[in-house]
């Protein structure tokens, strides 16, 4: 092989061996790092809500008010009876005319419309029941379903509880942040210790314990109240409590 040859060859195997080299890790000194973090806690419920209704029709707009006002004046009492502890609140008083379906007839152009006459009326009202005390429930709903209307029911958490979850909530998310951190730290071939806590935002994307809706639904057609009523089977669930947080890390 001739001398210009042999250099060209060695120069290409020494350019290849210098490429396969490992180049140097830039250095984190300094490098400022955003961190998110997740927590989350579960509990049961261990608080309902549950609404009430009565809702009479009469063509005399009186005797329709004074049965939805005896009905609901018994239905208090006996959720009284069965829940001394339980928190009650009377909502949702409502009135209104029932017409009859017009008559499909045309009329004649110069015939002025008749003001259409009420055939009834229609009064109803809510009661708010607000307990802790699950185990008895399906009996004190039982009992008060002879003169109401079981309208709707919500599971939740009782003020304590929700107060207590809060506290490990954010002890949880905190602790996914330390280990998110140190995974980091390891990643970029540095020391957990080199990690600095530089600022902590826990109001990252706002609120994560879920939407409550207090809104009731209007009955239309109430069913009358039945003479005696089985229990009616509830489970209370569970609830999920969610936080996330933003942390900033200065490595040293």
């Amino acid at each position: 092989m001739s001398l210009p040859k042999l250099f060209l060859v060695t120069s290409l195997v020494l350019a290849a061996h210098a490429g396969a080299q490992t180049l140097p890790a830039p250095s984190t000194s300094g490098t400022m790092v955003i961190v998110p973090a997740n927590g989350e806690v579960r509990h049961a419920n261990d608080q309902a809500t549950v609404t009430f209704a009565v809702e009479e029709f009469d063509k005399d707009k009186a005797a329709a008010a004074a049965r939805v006002n005896r009905k609901m004046k018994e239905g208090t009492d006996i959720v009284r009876r069965a829940d001394p502890k339980a928190e009650l609140k009377t909502q949702g008083y409502y009135t209104y005319p029932v017409y009859p379906e017009p008559p499909v007839q045309p009329l004649p152009a110069s015939r002025t419309p008749v003001k259409p006459v009420p055939s009834g009326w229609r009064v109803g009202q809510y009661l708010e029941v607000k307990t802790t005390n699950l185990a008895e429930l399906p009996k004190t709903a039982a009992a008060a379903q002879k003169v109401l209307q079981i309208n709707g029911i919500q599971f939740g958490l009782a003020p304590a509880t929700e107060k207590m979850l809060d506290d490990q909530r954010i002890a949880a998310t905190y602790r996914n942040l330390n280990e998110r951190i140190v995974s980091i730290a390891r990643a970029m071939g540095r020391q957990p210790g080199d990690a600095v806590l530089d600022t902590v935002d826990f109001e990252g994307t706002g609120n994560y314990g879920g939407e409550r809706s207090d809104k009731v639904m209007m009955m239309r057609a109430a069913a009358p109240a039945a003479e005696s009523a089985s229990e009616p089977s509830f489970e209370p669930g569970e609830t999920t409590l969610q936080m996330h947080l933003v942390g900033k890390v200065k490595f040293k």
